[in-house]
C-alpha cells in the first residue's frame, strides 16, 4: 500500500478544513481513530476518496487513491490559498516518507502479534478503524485497523528507508501460517466483492456519490465543496447511470470492462440500440464460485432483478442486475 498518496494537513483549523472539502464531519475525529472520506469537485462529482487518520498530535494523516496524490494536494492547496486564506492550516506530501506494508486475512492478526509483541491486537484493544503507535519489527510504526479488502487488515507504516526489512520480517512471522504476497488483481477481486468503490473506475469524473449509493457519507449537518451542486436538476434526477451489480447468466463468462449495456439483445434489422450504462469492473470470485462484475446503469437501482446485456465487440450477454454487495453483507470478515 506504499503508492497510496499520504498527505499531512495540521494546524489550528485542520479540522474546519478537511470538513469544508470532505462530504463527512473530519473535526470530530478523535486522536487514534480513522474515518472514510469523500471528496468532491466543486460541480458534486466524486473526485477522491480514502482514510482519514487523526494522529495523536492531532495532526491528520490524510490518505488518497494511488494516481491522485498530487491532484489532491493541489486541489488543498488551491482552496486554502485562494478560498480560506483565513484559515491557519498548512498542507504538505508524505507520500515517499512511509512505507506501507498490509497484513490481509484471518491469520493477520497472529502476524502481528508475532511483529509486534509490545501491541496489544486483540479485537477488544485494537478496533476496526483504529491506530495505534508502536514497534513493528523493531521498527517505530503507525498502524492502522482499516480494510479496502473487507477482510481483516493491518496496515503497517514505517519510514520508507525500513519498508524492505519490515516486509521481510512480515513474511518470515507468516512462513508456517502459509503467508503470500497479492497484488493488486487479487486486491480488486476482494474489493469488488464488497461493492467497493474505486476512483477512476466507478468514477469517471461524470459520476455524483448519490450515483453510486454513497449518500451515507453526505453530512447533513454541514456545507461541503459541491454540496450545492448535488440538488442541480440533472445531478438529482432519478434516471442518472447508478452503481449496481451485475451476474452474467453464463457464471463462467468474465465480462469486458468497458462493455456497454443496453437492454434487448441486437439482432438483424433491429433499430440501433442505445447505451443504458458500462462495465466498470469485471472479475472471475473464488468465493462466489463464479464470475461478477460492478456497472453504472441508468436507474440501476430501480432495475434490480432485470436482465440486460453487455455488448463488446460483437458479443452481447445477458447479464441479471443485482445489488453491489455479493459477498460478507454484514462485514464480519474485517473482525477476523
Amino acid at each position: 500500500a506504499s503508492t497510496l498518496g499520504k498527505i499531512i494537513v495540521a494546524g489550528r483549523d485542520a479540522g474546519t478544513f478537511l470538513d469544508r472539502l470532505y462530504t463527512g464531519n473530519l473535526s470530530t475525529l478523535k486522536p487514534g481513530r480513522c474515518r472514510y472520506g469523500l471528496l468532491c469537485t466543486a460541480d458534486g462529482m466524486v473526485l477522491d476518496d480514502g482514510v482519514i487518520a487523526r494522529l495523536p498530535d492531532g495532526a491528520y494523516l490524510v490518505s488518497t487513491t494511488s494516481g491522485n496524490a498530487e491532484t489532491v494536494l493541489d486541489h488543498m492547496e488551491e482552496w486554502s490559498q485562494t478560498e480560506w486564506p483565513e484559515l491557519c492550516v498548512h498542507v504538505f506530501n508524505a507520500t515517499d516518507a512511509w512505507a506501507v506494508v498490509s497484513l490481509v486475512g484471518p491469520r493477520s492478526r497472529d502476524v502481528m502479534r508475532r511483529l509486534a509483541p509490545g501491541m496489544d491486537v486483540s479485537q477488544e484493544a485494537f478496533r476496526f478503524m483504529d491506530l495505534r503507535e508502536g514497534e513493528v519489527a523493531g521498527v517505530r510504526a503507525r498502524v492502522l485497523r482499516v480494510s479496502f479488502t473487507g477482510e481483516l487488515t493491518f496496515e503497517v507504516n514505517v519510514p520508507s528507508w525500513y519498508g524492505l526489512a519490515v516486509w521481510e520480517a512480515a513474511m518470515d512471522a507468516g512462513a508456517d501460517f502459509g503467508i503470500t504476497p497479492y497484488g493488486t488483481e487479487t486486491m480488486h477481486v476482494l474489493r469488488a466483492e464488497k461493492g467497493f468503490i474505486v476512483v477512476g473506475h466507478e468514477t469517471d469524473g461524470s459520476v455524483t456519490p448519490l450515483d453510486l449509493g454513497m449518500d451515507w457519507a453526505l453530512s447533513r449537518t454541514k456545507d461541503f465543496v459541491g454540496k450545492r451542486s448535488l440538488s442541480r436538476p440533472d445531478t438529482a434526477r432519478g434516471d442518472r447511470p447508478q452503481l449496481v451489480g451485475l451476474l452474467p447468466e453464463d457464471p463462467g463468462t468474465v465480462l469486458a470492462e468497458g462493455a456497454q449495456l443496453i437492454g434487448e439483445a441486437p439482432g438483424p434489422g433491429a433499430p440501433r440500440a442505445r447505451s443504458q450504462g458500462w462495465v466498470t469492473s469485471s472479475y472471475d470470485s473464488a468465493a462466489l464460485g463464479r464470475s461478477f462484475a460492478l456497472g453504472l446503469l441508468r436507474s440501476g437501482r430501480a432495475r434490480h432483478g432485470e436482465v440486460v446485456h453487455a455488448v463488446h465487440l460483437d458479443t452481447a450477454v445477458p447479464v441479471r442486475v443485482a445489488d453491489p454487495v455479493f459477498y460478507d453483507r454484514e462485514g464480519s470478515r474485517k473482525d477476523g
